[in-house]
């Protein structure tokens, strides 16, 4: 299954929620190469898109996520704040569901491996928060050659 059929699995529901390694084509992101954006939400999914280029610890990590899926001003900027925001995104409704690109991932693995563990534990929290509702959460841990220990991949 190449990339385009893996979103298209999952944007029709016949992909399990869950929190994925979506294999991007090699030298290419995956947020420009498929404008899975725009493909999301025409199909009412609401989409969040994570550069993690620059987050190389948790505290450039909960600054990424705050911006992303502009959370509200009460976030605590820690682990519990983020795990509460994202099992509730009230003020980020969504018809179908949400589905989260991380891009650029390996960034905070290599430099802050318990940091990167600790948001994966948070986005599979959300993701089992969010699964037996109408609008069910995907993450997608966006690789071209690296991979993450434990992860499935879609592709």
């Amino acid at each position: 299954m190449d990339a385009n059929q893996a979103l298209d699995e999952l944007l029709t529901g016949r992909l399990k929620p869950g929190v994925y390694q979506w294999r991007a084509a090699p030298g290419r992101a995956a947020s420009h190469d498929l404008g899975w954006m725009e493909r999301a939400a025409e199909q009412g999914w609401r989409p969040f898109h994570l550069d993690g280029r620059r987050a190389r610890d948790k505290d450039a990590f909960l600054r990424l996520c705050a911006e992303a899926f502009d959370l509200p001003d009460y976030f605590g900027n820690n682990w519990d704040a983020l795990e509460d925001c994202l099992t509730d995104l009230s003020w980020a409704p969504a018809e179908q569901g949400y589905v989260v690109l991380y891009e650029s991932w390996a960034e905070l693995a290599d430099a802050d491996q318990a940091s990167f563990r600790t948001a994966l534990d948070v986005f599979a929290e959300a993701v089992a928060s969010w699964r037996d509702t109408p609008t069910p959460m995907t993450v997608m841990l966006s690789s071209v050659g690296v991979e993450v220990a434990g992860v499935p991949r879609l592709t």
